[in-house]
């Protein structure tokens, strides 16, 4: 099996201050794997920095969802595909949809319920939603790879699966920071313990429980 990324001997920081050092870890194609450890063990310095090695692969879904408030739910999903398109393409499409446009977004917000809020500007959703719209552009890039950093943790569980079920579907190869281990347990195929600056445990989600992951969450 190829793999999607591969770190040995890898330090990952900001402004000059070392937050994970990784020995040696591998992710291979069509993986579903969740990250977990408490608030500031660097999963999210992890999710960067595996951006940073395939960007062009990559449909990321950041922790803040990086979403233009003032535009509506189906400019946000289009711009998963703004790379696609020339300038002047982009620039027409935000004044004046395309109906191709219009039923390929509408399709992926109807997945994830929002199909009644597809012109409503974000800054008028609730956090729910703005996090599953965040996941439509994701859907909508349709890369090889989903990084996504805690993209339920503002869902309710029933929607939780749903939109997790959603990435699986279109993403082969699936790496995702969340906070819900119980959830992580149930949708991944590997978990991929944080603790103290360091990857402490990295082992197939079958047969593990919440509370073998509870130390990882002790101060």
């Amino acid at each position: 099996m190829n793999a999607a990324f591969a770190l040995r001997d890898v330090t990952i920081g900001y402004g000059g201050r070392p937050v994970l050092s990784v020995s040696g870890l591998t992710i291979s194609d069509g993986e579903r794997v969740a990250v977990v450890g408490r608030s500031g063990a660097g999963k999210s310095s992890l999710l960067r920095y595996l951006h940073g090695l395939a960007p062009g692969r990559v449909a990321l879904i950041p922790q803040d969802g990086a979403l233009v408030r003032a535009l509506s739910v189906f400019h946000n999903i289009y711009m998963g595909q703004l790379d696609r398109h020339p300038l002047w393409y982009n620039l027409w499409t935000l004044v004046r949809p395309g109906r191709a446009e219009v039923a390929g977004v509408r399709r992926i917000a109807a997945a994830l319920g929002l199909e009644d809020k597809l012109f409503e500007p974000v800054e008028t959703l609730s956090g729910g939603q703005q996090q599953r719209t965040a996941v439509g552009r994701a859907l909508f890039n349709g890369g090889d790879i989903v990084l996504g950093d805690e993209p339920v943790s503002a869902v309710d569980p029933h929607q939780a699966r749903s939109v997790l079920a959603a990435l699986a579907e279109v993403h082969h190869t699936v790496v995702l920071a969340m906070h819900d281990v119980e959830l992580a347990l149930a949708f991944s195929d590997r978990i991929i313990g944080l603790c103290d600056g360091a990857v402490v445990l990295d082992l197939p989600s079958a047969g593990l429980t919440p509370e073998a992951l509870a130390p990882l969450y002790r101060s």
